[in-house]
């Protein structure tokens, strides 16, 4: 999405994700037998509690919901922050019970909305606290200057694609004037392939499976990805936000055996080329005969594992796109910022992946606490 595609208008109509199925071409004319068996119809995805330790959205659901809105924005001058957070995660928990008239009917079902804040914000409070450094620049930018940065994170995510615009309106509205939109962009996932127990993961569109590596049991996310300290931040996280455009005819036009040596894994199953099985890690030292890596030297899986780059594990949310061009939405999140930039400064040095994507959109925020009833949303933080 370019800059001429961002909405700069609260009021719109939010979201290409949705779709209308014809049931009936006219009243009347449908005999007993081909009406729909509504007893067939799948149940609602469970619900998500919005209040906890940790915002939702992050880690909650598991697998995530397969549709996804993230809008992001700027404050206005003299707006604040507190007041407008609090009411942000009022509508929340309305929105997320169903509560909410502007739902207009609909099942919030698995409903997750995410806040961050973007580093200006928490300059405000403290220039030292996680969250507060912006993100460097770096190859393969294409990034007008209304797609970079921001004051504001609202991620959406649901399993029914009609419910994501919905919401959206409903918080935009909520926020009125107090913000400007500066960029969105809405995603799918595909269908999850098993990866381990209780952990699974979405096919990109160059078909990969993408989000394997990551910190999925709790002693890990513990240590990679929830921030325990300054007590303002305890239980937040940080966020990066990348959206690429993705050059999918020339990476097409590669063998599976080419495009196997760019990811480092099989296409099909997402096994490392060192072998053994999809959660398996690469097996970075094993050579061919002949001394040649299995996994070769400019090899994503390769470039970016974070025992070579030397930092934390970092926790991804990816969503596919298509307008205006193939692409996807990456998303991190992690507790120490180095694990994405440093990564991707490794990355940037030579990576077989990174030619067959330009950056359109770049972002960090810090993902607020979880809240509650007795402690509104950002409150902690703005005091």
């Amino acid at each position: 999405m370019r800059q001429a595609d961002s909405r700069p208008s609260r009021r719109a109509f939010l979201g290409t994700t949705g779709a209308v199925t014809a049931v009936g071409l006219s009243a009347g004319c449908q005999s007993r037998s081909d009406r729909p068996d509504r007893s067939e119809a799948p149940a609602p995805a469970p619900s998500v509690s919005p209040t906890g330790q940790y915002q939702a959205g992050i880690t909650l659901p598991q697998p995530a919901q397969r549709s996804l809105l993230a809008v992001v924005a700027d404050l206005a001058d003299g707006v604040s922050v507190r007041r407008l957070l609090a009411e942000l995660g009022e509508a929340i928990r309305a929105l997320t019970t169903g509560t909410d008239a502007r739902l207009m009917g609909l099942e919030p079902g698995d409903l997750t909305v995410t806040v961050g804040v973007g580093p200006r914000l928490v300059r405000r409070v403290d220039p030292a606290l996680p969250g507060a450094e912006e993100l460097p620049r770096f190859s393969r930018e294409r990034i007008a200057p209304r797609a970079r940065g921001g004051d504001l994170l609202i991620q959406i995510c649901a399993g029914d694609a009609l419910v994501v615009p919905a919401v959206a309106a409903a918080l935009l509205e909520r926020a009125g004037d107090r913000i400007r939109e500066r960029w969105r962009q809405s995603g799918s996932r595909g269908a999850n392939v098993p990866v381990e127990r209780g952990v699974s993961a979405p096919r990109n569109l160059f078909g990969f499976v993408d989000g394997i590596v990551g910190p999925h049991t709790k002693a890990e996310q513990q240590r990679h990805l929830w921030l325990a300290g300054p007590a303002p931040v305890a239980g937040g996280t940080l966020a990066v936000l990348r959206r690429m455009e993705l050059d999918l005819p020339r990476f097409a036009r590669l063998s599976v055996a080419e495009q196997e040596a760019v990811f480092g894994r099989r296409r099909a199953t997402g096994v490392p080329l060192s072998g053994g099985t999809i959660a398996s890690g690469p097996d970075l030292g094993a050579k061919t005969p002949d001394g040649r890596y299995l996994v070769p030297a400019d090899a994503h899986a390769r470039r970016a594992h974070s025992a070579v780059v030397g930092v934390g594990l970092m926790l991804r949310r990816s969503y596919s796109f298509d307008q205006p061009a193939p692409g996807l939405l990456f998303i991190s999140f992690q507790n120490d910022i180095r694990t994405f930039t440093n990564t991707l400064t490794r990355m940037d040095a030579s990576d077989a992946l990174l030619p067959y994507t330009t950056t359109t959109a770049s972002a960090t925020f810090l993902i607020l606490p979880g809240f509650d009833a007795q402690h509104p949303l950002g409150s902690r933080l703005f005091r």
